[in-house]
């Protein structure tokens, strides 16, 4: 079975994160086929919206360890790249359905939706620090404008995890629900979205993003300069040795 769900219906296309024993993180393969299908429905007149949705127990671990250590991004145009430019430049309105731990990129992807709900049991966390990196999604640009820029640093600098109700006070996400609910909710808001005119949706996007789209683009391929950069360094490579070996990074040398 796929590790990314898609299906389209009554305008409405949802890809569900489909590797729960895996805690949904993503692969190469993952992020290719995400970037795909939102090309699809970026220029498919018939779908209006998107829905991304994961477990009722996870959202995402973030990216899998192994498979970015063996495909790790080289250019802009690997697919994790063309995923978080779909995800910036996504004309449609986006929605995502959160619950359980939403981790790395897992957040990251939040702060391009246009409407985020959330289980109770939600928990995000941005550690890119944590494993000697820099933050990616134009997140260093993202999460100070939304959090304001101390309790970005704690997410950011201090990669300390903050829960649902958290992420409802600073705006991240508009509604929290039993875990059990998020999904339908999301699906519900998408089908009153997918019953408005496209052009109305789609031209309020634009004008509502239009201001700092550039600067956007601009910090995402900035952050993928220094991400790159940072994953041959060594602390990153201290970090996911650690993580392999399921130990404590020691960052004493580095």
């Amino acid at each position: 079975m796929s590790d990314i769900l898609i299906d389209t219906a009554d305008g409405v296309m949802t890809l569900t994160l489909n590797r729960v024993d895996k805690k949904n993180a993503f692969t190469q393969a993952m992020y290719g086929t995400c970037a795909d299908a939102l090309a699809q429905a970026a220029s498919d007149p018939a779908i209006r919206t998107v829905v991304l949705q994961g477990h009722l127990t996870v959202f995402s671990a973030g990216n899998d360890i192994g498979d970015f250590l063996t495909r790790a991004p080289s250019t802009q145009d690997s697919p994790v790249f063309r995923f978080l430019r779909g995800l910036a430049q996504f004309p449609k309105p986006l929605i995502a359905a959160v619950c359980g731990p939403a981790v790395g990129i897992g957040t990251t992807l939040l702060f391009h939706c246009d409407l985020v709900y959330a289980g109770d049991n939600a928990a995000f966390s941005m550690p890119f620090v944590n494993l000697g990196l820099c933050p990616e999604a134009a997140s260093s640009l993202l999460v100070p404008q939304m959090m304001g820029y101390h309790r970005a640093a704690e997410a950011l600098l201090l990669g300390e995890p903050f829960m649902a109700e958290a992420a409802l006070e600073v705006g991240l996400v508009n509604r929290i629900v039993p875990p059990t609910e998020a999904n339908a909710v999301a699906q519900a808001q998408a089908r009153k979205l997918a019953a408005k005119p496209l052009a109305a949706l789609v031209e309020t996007k634009r004008l509502m993003k239009k201001g700092q789209m550039a600067q956007v683009l601009s910090a995402m391929a900035e952050e993928g300069e220094s991400f790159g950069r940072m994953l041959q360094e060594p602390a990153a490579r201290e970090a996911f040795t650690a993580f392999m070996d399921k130990r404590k990074p020691d960052f004493s040398q580095v």
